[in-house]
């Protein structure tokens, strides 16, 4: 892979982890990220499986990884005036994870972790403010792309263009001939996220869930940082209701405040401390939310062009995202790497590897979402009991059996060694 010359579109944590490995392989990697600035806002994700063993073969990264974790030591529904059903903890041992992940970190603060482990590389180049205007393949798909960007980088020639623009890339687009949502497959449910100012659990590192009917979800954690909180809301309808979540993606459209509006409107009078929690929405300025959907395409490459984490493969609400793009990240490298020379053999052989995890970890178990925001009052009534039952009973075996393949082993997936990359 040596003198191989690499562009890499996001600078999230899909983008800096390829340009890591691509670059440990021998490439010389250029990261565009189109916002001026890393983006350091976003939900908590879960790094399991596959994606554990990445961070472990990166020095330094699962230390960072600890410091900055959301600390959270448990999980537990509440009633509307507050009394908790039980307790969810974490196991203890980062191999067999439950719902609390021993890994949970702020999407933002995991992109700095990854940016601050490669910013210093000679090998790789980080440019903010850019983004590609257009790219042409040559006609046998076996020469470089040309790449004509829209601010300050001149128009290049690169061996390797790499997509790591998330779920609704726009490079996508542009590499594949399609549209911005072909491929991108709604789940019927969305996420916002923001912090505020109050501390609504007094310092308690168990983050409270209370859910209300319709698919309407309330979660709140502390915020070490600030001695707030950082909440999290989820809708979530049926799949019956057809593409139940255009209102949001409309609204979104118009912007934070058009987003917010809906938001304040659709979660009027649920009860418990919601009042507060929209009242305090309307001024946060760390505010992010987003559709949660799937992107699922019948191959991952196209001539010199290639799609890793959400871009390529976004696993929708499953929990096994963050765990994808990582794991997508080193395979990619390690298979380029295996095939000196043969950059087409090297991504079949990616296409090949990743195909089994992404299926897996693309899987909604069957009431998956109903557990996280039941639709009726008796919904509602029967997860928290049957939450109770398994906090009281201690069945983290449960979690994994019945909540997907996110909560499995993490010897579930071994990973490949790649002399070339390791």
């Amino acid at each position: 892979m040596a003198g191989l010359k690499v562009l890499v579109v996001g600078a999230s944590v899909a983008g800096p982890t390829t340009a890591y490995w691509l670059a440990k392989a021998g490439a010389t990697v250029t990261v565009i990220e189109r916002f001026p600035e890393l983006r350091t806002s976003g939900q908590a994700v879960d790094i399991r499986l596959a994606g554990v063993s990445v961070m472990r073969k990166m020095p330094g990264m699962e230390a960072q990884v600890r410091a900055k974790s959301t600390q959270e030591e448990g999980v537990s529904f509440v009633r509307e005036d507050g009394r908790p059903y039980g307790i969810i903890r974490a196991t203890g041992n980062p191999d067999q994870q439950s719902l609390i992940s021993e890994f949970e970190i702020f999407r933002g603060d995991l992109a700095m972790v990854l940016y601050d482990l490669t910013k210093d590389n000679e090998r790789i180049k980080y440019v903010f403010g850019e983004q590609i205007a257009s790219m042409q393949q040559s006609e046998t798909d076996d020469g470089p792309i040309t790449v004509e960007f829209a601010n300050v980088l001149p128009t290049s020639e690169y061996d390797l263009v790499v997509a790591c623009d998330g779920a609704t890339s726009r490079t996508r687009a542009m590499g594949l001939g399609c549209g911005v949502r072909d491929h991108v497959f709604p789940t019927n449910c969305w996420t916002a996220y923001f912090s505020i100012k109050h501390d609504l659990i007094q310092g308690s590192r168990i983050g409270h869930g209370y859910s209300a009917v319709g698919g309407r979800s309330v979660s709140v954690g502390s915020d070490p940082s600030s001695g707030g909180s950082r909440v999290m809301l989820m809708g979530v309808q049926p799949r019956s209701k057809g593409d139940a979540a255009l209102p949001f993606r409309q609204a979104s459209l118009q912007g934070d405040d058009a987003l917010k509006k809906y938001l304040a409107q659709h979660y009027q009078g649920v009860g418990w401390k919601t009042d507060i929690i929209i009242q305090e929405m309307m001024d946060a300025e760390d505010f992010y939310a987003s559709e949660i959907v799937q992107v699922k395409l019948p191959r991952l490459s196209k001539g010199r062009f290639v799609l890793v984490g959400d871009a390529g493969y976004a696993a929708g609400p499953t929990g096994g995202g963050t765990s994808l793009a990582l794991a997508g990240a080193y395979m990619l490298a390690g298979e380029i790497g295996k095939h000196p020379g043969d950059l087409a053999a090297g991504l079949r052989g990616y296409e090949e590897r990743m195909r089994p995890l992404i299926k897996e970890l693309q899987k909604i178990p069957p009431f998956g979402l109903t557990v996280l925001a039941p639709q009726t009052a008796w919904g509602i009534w029967l997860r928290n009991h049957i939450f109770a039952f398994v906090a009281w009973a201690g069945i983290a075996e449960f979690a994994q059996k019945h909540l997907g393949a996110a909560f499995a082993s993490s010897d579930t997936y071994p990973l490949p060694d790649y002399e070339r990359v390791d």
